[in-house]
């Protein structure tokens, strides 16, 4: 008996891991929007360097430090308001479309994902700072 209920048990182990999940099927709005980003966006044309923005008029620029209040206390790009990557589409309504806007965090990571979000939200005028603060600070 106990041969044929571990014969039973790992047959219905087996069949199991053979069904695919019925998630799986399903369409995703999110990922359907993501991917039509993808599909059109370019590989560097959400980047802007330190160098290209000293050649902007600093009244046309709008940077958005996308670290936590803490890491923005400690010490930030002159002029920048500070909205964390994850509040930003919360407070969109802050982010202007008539300026560049230049987000960055420390190397580029999280305001990557904020420049996605944006970009998503259909804001075209959006650039991550290449290298974040880190870079920006060195001479």
């Amino acid at each position: 008996m106990k041969k044929w209920l571990s014969i039973l048990i790992t047959f219905n182990a087996l069949t199991v891991s053979f069904v695919a999940p019925s998630h799986a099927e399903e369409e995703n709005p999110a990922i359907e929007v993501m991917q039509d980003y993808f599909d059109f966006a370019q590989y560097s044309g959400g980047t802007i360097f330190k160098e290209q923005l000293a050649k902007l008029e600093p009244e046309t620029i709008l940077y958005i430090d996308t670290r936590n209040p803490q890491q923005y206390e400690a010490g930030h790009i002159d002029n920048a308001i500070n909205i964390e990557w994850r509040e930003l589409l919360s407070r969109k309504d802050e982010v202007p479309t008539d300026k560049t806007v230049v987000v960055y965090c420390d190397t580029g990571l999280l305001s990557s994902k904020a420049h996605f979000a944006l970009s998503v939200a259909g804001f075209e005028n959006v650039r991550v700072l290449f290298g974040g603060y880190l870079k920006w600070q060195e001479k």
